[in-house]
């Protein structure tokens, strides 16, 4: 079936997934970066501080969402997502009544959990679990929401912060979100179930059965995937983290250099919308040999930009890297362990990944104190990607000769 038709046949549930990454916003680093001048004012932070509240709160939110994110395969999206939308809006609203610092740091596990975890928690699952035999173009046009977030909510509410105050600006987000709440509820008056699922067997995973997340937990194969797992949560995240530092260090005007992050984006979609397509046609074990390819390549090459023009190709590459990522790993999961206890898996993959982006900015902060700038950095971690990279190299060829040689149907309707 061709694409425009899948799209057109499955648009009300593609469109759940879509709005619900892109209301996930304001708990995501590059939102909550947007006021870190202003938070670390208010309340007296330093730099340093400032980072330890925030790999502190967000450590906090991965381990809640490695046993909250198992709830999507008990109960619906629906249902859930009437506890996480409105918990992410009041999250919000609290971020622009707050006035202590514990506080702060209650608020921000709270942004984190709903935002950067649930809200992506239910949309992943809900498209592992709709969509079979094109799972990866579902993922893709989900993931959407999330970069146009990501290219657009820092522009604009950063043009905002000239003329209102950061506070005010919280109570927007959370407007934003309760806008789309009965939108979503809509969307999801009817649950679908996937017409190309015959037998019990459809959607296992490796050996022919379906792994639980303790299976999971406890396999070898996974414990090659770990560093995987945390390179690109950790490091990009401390990319966004450590914007204004780059910019300093590099002696580029941060307007010019925030720039960039659209063409980041815009690279990204183009990606994400390909990658689909060919992980529905070759499988996301293969992609996933090859998916750290541009992160070594991308750090590797800003470590050493002079000028802007270089980091801008620097940026193609990791829009080429952001745009893998939002497919890859969740269709991975569901071809290699199965779809019957994706949630629970899926939690487990993403509380892995949330804490790397609570480790990132921590240890890459205390390493610029330490007179290593995050120029120096990224040389080391262009290396961790390589070795990384390795690892699943290794991992996917023996496991992919494991997984059953059963035939994909596409999925036209609900």
């Amino acid at each position: 079936m061709g694409s425009i038709r899948f799209i057109r046949n499955n648009l009300r549930f593609l469109s759940a997934g879509v709005i619900l990454l892109l209301s996930s916003c304001p708990g995501q680093t590059f939102f909550i970066s947007i006021f870190a001048a202003q938070i670390m004012s208010e309340f007296a932070l330093s730099d340093g501080e400032w980072g330890l509240a925030y790999t502190l709160a967000t450590t906090a939110s991965a381990v809640a969402l490695f046993w909250a994110g198992a709830l999507t395969d008990r109960f619906r999206v629906r249902l859930l997502v009437v506890i996480v939308m409105p918990g992410l809006a009041l999250a919000c609203v609290a971020m622009g009544l707050n006035t202590s610092v514990i506080g702060l740091i209650i608020i921000v596990f709270l942004l984190r959990f709903f935002g950067q975890g649930m809200m992506y928690q239910l949309a992943a699952t809900a498209m592992a679990r709709w969509f079979v035999g094109r799972r990866g173009l579902a993922l893709s046009i989900s993931s959407m929401g999330f970069m146009f977030g990501q290219a657009f909510y820092p522009m604009i509410f950063a043009s905002l912060l000239s003329f209102f105050d950061w506070r005010i600006l919280w109570g927007v987000a959370a407007g934003l979100v309760l806008i789309a709440f009965p939108i979503i509820l809509w969307l999801l008056t009817l649950e679908r179930m996937p017409g190309s699922i015959s037998d019990s067997d459809s959607g296992s995973g490796m050996d022919g059965r379906h792994w639980t997340r303790g299976e999971v937990s406890r396999s070898p194969f996974f414990f090659m995937l770990l560093p995987m797992l945390l390179g690109p949560s950790a490091w990009g995240t401390s990319l966004f983290f450590q914007q204004v530092h780059i910019a300093s260090i590099k002696g580029w005007p941060l307007v010019d250099y925030l720039a960039l992050v659209p063409l980041m984006t815009a690279v990204s979609v183009a990606v994400t919308l390909t990658s689909g397509s060919v992980i529905d046609r070759f499988g996301s074990g293969r992609a996933m040999q090859v998916f750290l390819m541009p992160w070594i390549a991308g750090f590797g090459l800003l470590a050493g930009a002079e000028t802007l023009a270089v980091a801008a190709i620097a940026f193609v590459l990791l829009g080429v890297a952001t745009g893998l990522q939002s497919t890859i790993i969740t269709a991975f999961w569901a071809e290699f362990f199965g779809t019957r206890h994706i949630g629970a898996i899926k939690a487990m993959s993403t509380s892995i990944m949330v804490f790397g982006s609570a480790i990132g900015p921590g240890v890459s902060g205390l390493l610029i104190d330490w007179g290593f700038n995050f120029s120096d950095q990224m040389f080391a971690i262009a290396g961790y990607f390589l070795i990384a990279m390795l690892m699943v190299w290794l991992a996917v060829e023996a496991a992919t000769r494991r997984l059953p040689r059963a035939t994909k149907v596409d999925i036209e309707g609900a």
